[in-house]
């Protein structure tokens, strides 16, 4: 197990930056993992950290440790990558331990190795078996495999199931959680999948453009984004995002006025004397296909998805679309008028330049019904 440490790693290519000033610091033993759109370098990063990318400025530390320059096999890493890569005229045992032979381990610490990566992942009865003759599951299991035996100080994983089937995703994901706990290593972990994120993650590292735009726990990322894109990015279905103004009402409150629909109170520290472009943000699951909250949004239902434990309502409201997770929608059909409505404790309140406005939960609101 190690720590490791970035201190303001740039990356260029030419004149295009990919990767700009990032600092991180990974603690031993912590699941880290490195989420955001196709294009916001977190594959180049990792490749940064594994030694496979040079750098352009900064320092990578392992175990405090400085490695900026040193070689892959010199890092006490091992990566598993997408593709599988394994040898496809080697049998299971030999794919596994061929990392081994090349370091001229002894015969039978490679034996013990293998045997007990294999317990772990469940491959004692497939070690003769050659790739092909394996599941895109077991695959990857051996590439987990050889990754293990080598014993390294961080595991590096570039989004290792991406190639796999939905069912697939599913029963690796609980096998690299069992993973996790079992070995207690040092683990960075790129995906594009939120639910391996959410579920597998220590730590989760939002990245955007090359830079870093929010750390935190899986709860405290889906509870407190920092910003819109952390907001819009983190959570299946996403968070909705509606456009209103904050205004100052007369008794010296606040309130926001969604565009095109109701007006609700709110508690913020500072009421602006002008009114002052937002969004209000509000997860599908707090949503409710009744009237009684704080907010009373009339619309119609465009598209509902049931997916039996969960029934998603896409509700057109004027010019928006909001997300619903309600399951008693079930008999609902397309076209059908709706009410939306919400308590103003579940909003979260963005300013005109994305960031997350601080509300204050601790004051009370004053009483006002909303207004469709």
């Amino acid at each position: 197990m190690a720590t490791l440490t970035l201190d303001g790693i740039t990356k260029s290519y030419g004149v295009v930056s990919v990767i700009s000033k990032l600092d991180l610091a990974v603690e031993d033993g912590e699941f880290c993992v490195l989420v955001g759109p196709s294009g916001c370098g977190k594959s180049t990063l990792l490749r940064i950290i594994a030694g496979l990318e040079p750098i352009t400025s900064g320092r990578i530390l392992i175990d405090d440790a400085e490695v900026s320059r040193a070689e892959p096999a010199d890092r006490g890493i091992a990566m598993v990558f997408q593709s599988y890569a394994l040898y496809p005229h080697m049998n299971v045992d030999r794919n596994m331990g061929f990392g081994l032979e090349i370091a001229r381990t002894a015969k039978a610490e490679i034996a013990s190795r293998v045997g007990q990566a294999a317990r772990k992942l469940r491959l004692d009865s497939f070690l003769q078996r050659k790739p092909r003759e394996l599941s895109g599951g077991q695959r990857q299991r051996v590439a987990i495999g050889r990754a293990i035996t080598r014993r390294p100080k961080l595991f590096l994983l570039d989004e290792p199931l991406s190639n796999l089937d939905a069912a697939l995703r599913v029963g690796m994901r609980v096998e690299i959680a069992r993973l996790k706990a079992e070995l207690g290593a040092t683990m960075i972990y790129v995906t594009h999948d939120q639910v391996e994120a959410m579920t597998l993650a220590d730590r989760i590292v939002v990245m955007n453009g090359g830079r870093i735009e929010q750390i935190g726990t899986p709860l405290d990322l889906y509870e407190s984004p920092a910003n819109l894109f952390v907001a819009g990015f983190i959570g299946s279905p996403s968070m909705n995002l509606l456009p209103g103004l904050l205004e100052r009402r007369p008794d010296g409150g606040a309130q926001v006025v969604l565009e095109g629909g109701p007006s609700f109170p709110i508690v913020v520290k500072e009421a602006h004397s002008t009114p002052v472009p937002v969004t209000v943000g509000i997860r599908p699951e707090h949503i409710r296909l009744a009237t009684g909250g704080d907010i009373n949004l009339r619309g119609e239902a465009a598209v509902v998805e049931m997916l039996g434990s969960d029934t998603f309502v896409y509700a057109r409201c004027g010019e928006q679309m909001v997300v619903v997770r309600d399951k008693t929608a079930g008999r609902m059909h397309r076209g059908d008028p709706i009410t939306l409505s919400w308590d103003e404790a579940k909003c979260h309140l963005f300013d005109e330049g994305g960031r997350r406005w601080i509300l204050d939960r601790e004051a009370e609101a004053p009483t006002q019904n909303a207004t469709a």
